[in-house]
């Protein structure tokens, strides 16, 4: 009988998630060099409403629903959208912080992130023209776990901020168009 310890799933992980974000950035690499335009994705996911304020959302094959707190007039059924806003950063961030640890060769163990994000609801509910509607702060706090230095680990953290697309997206305007139609 094989005893597994956490060490080893541990190394097992570690191993497979390796080989996997090689393979990825390989076959990527491959298919841009190949042909430059297929580095361009559309991403599509649909929504419709639910409950009193909610919304069901379905991106691909997946589906998860979005709602508001009571007090936001909501049946608190899911996270509200902001807090799905802070997630997709989380997310994003995770991912992008293990594919840069491959590829700069640098050991990450594990990592986890915390986000907190500031919202006046003044701007959301016309009070104050005046104050944003979005958040006026974020803050993240992220936690590593391995062997590098605090340097090498700094080195990290600049490369992700140099390319985390969720980031981006807080951090920079993003053209949007919107067409409402009448059923």
């Amino acid at each position: 009988m094989t005893l597994l310890t956490n060490d080893t799933v541990t190394a097992e992980l570690a191993t497979d998630r390796a080989r996997r974000l090689t393979a990825a950035g390989e076959a990527w690499n491959a298919r841009i060099a190949a042909k430059a335009d297929s580095a361009h994705l559309t991403y599509r996911v649909t929504g419709e409403g639910e409950g009193a304020v909610g919304t069901v959302l379905k991106a691909g094959k997946h589906v998860f629903r979005i709602d508001e707190p009571e007090g936001l007039a909501g049946d608190d059924v899911a996270a509200s959208p902001v807090e799905i806003a802070l997630g997709a950063l989380i997310a994003c961030q995770v991912v992008v912080f293990r594919l840069y640890a491959q590829a700069l060769d640098i050991r990450v163990d594990d990592i986890s992130v915390v986000a907190e994000g500031d919202l006046d609801v003044r701007g959301l509910f016309g009070i104050d023209e005046s104050v944003r509607k979005g958040f006026s702060a974020i803050r993240l706090n992220e936690t590593i776990t391995g062997p590098e230095t605090q340097e090498r680990y700094d080195e990290l953290r600049e490369v992700v901020d140099a390319h985390c697309p969720v980031l981006d997206l807080f951090a920079n305007p993003t053209p949007i168009t919107a067409q409402l139609t009448k059923r």
